[in-house]
């Protein structure tokens, strides 16, 4: 893993491009309804990493479409994303992929579609709020296996579970809440459902 890390950040260099070409090269198999995760290198990456002790911040759901791989993610707004790019865009272009145990049906593979249109278009959810007016990327996946399959993957936690005396999460929590932070809104985090005996890993890179 360091070693292909380490070459494709060397070719990058002589090439005068990014790592996100090495990424692309290799692309996992995968199959609609799989879960991804990532470290972003958005803003508030930090803070959820150290709030909930995880070391990946971003995923999403693997979607077929006219036969290409997709990530759909909680993004600005709730989007398809193809998964080369979605790789790519991740620190280091590192990912894991995951999938649930007792593989999917045709049948619910068409359900959890359905309910991804659902949210699509839908603006991505700062506060992290338990509504669908507005949604993150956990919560996206996380509702989309409730609602289409009635399966539940990761345990919802109260916002005051989490490591909120940390410095980058206190900064993040201030700037979204002010003085008023709801300690007891429902929250599901990408480490409670990456860990979730529901799912196994079938890829990494």
């Amino acid at each position: 893993m360091k070693l292909r890390l380490f070459a494709c950040g060397l070719l990058s260099a002589l090439l005068g491009g990014s790592a996100s070409g090495c990424a692309d090269a290799r692309p996992p198999q995968v199959r609609d309804g799989d879960v991804i995760f990532h470290v972003s290198r958005s803003s508030q990456s930090q803070a959820i990493q150290r709030a909930t002790g995880s070391r990946y911040s971003h995923m999403g759901v693997i979607l077929h479409r006219d036969g290409r791989p997709y990530v759909f993610e909680a993004i600005d707004p709730v989007a398809y994303t193809p998964l080369q790019r979605w790789i790519a865009r991740g620190s280091g272009g590192h990912y894991v992929l995951k999938r649930l145990r007792t593989p999917l049906t045709a049948q619910q593979t068409t359900k959890l579609r359905d309910s991804a249109e659902a949210f699509r278009g839908r603006r991505y959810d700062l506060a992290f709020e338990w509504s669908d007016q507005r949604i993150y990327c956990s919560e996206l996946v996380w509702k989309m296996y409730d609602r289409a399959l009635g399966v539940r993957i990761g345990t919802l936690q109260p916002l005051r579970s989490f490591k909120l005396d940390d410095p980058a999460v206190k900064a993040k929590l201030r700037e979204r809440y002010g003085e008023r932070v709801p300690l007891a809104e429902p929250v599901i985090s990408p480490a409670a459902m990456f860990d979730s005996p529901l799912l196994i890993t079938v890829a990494s890179g």
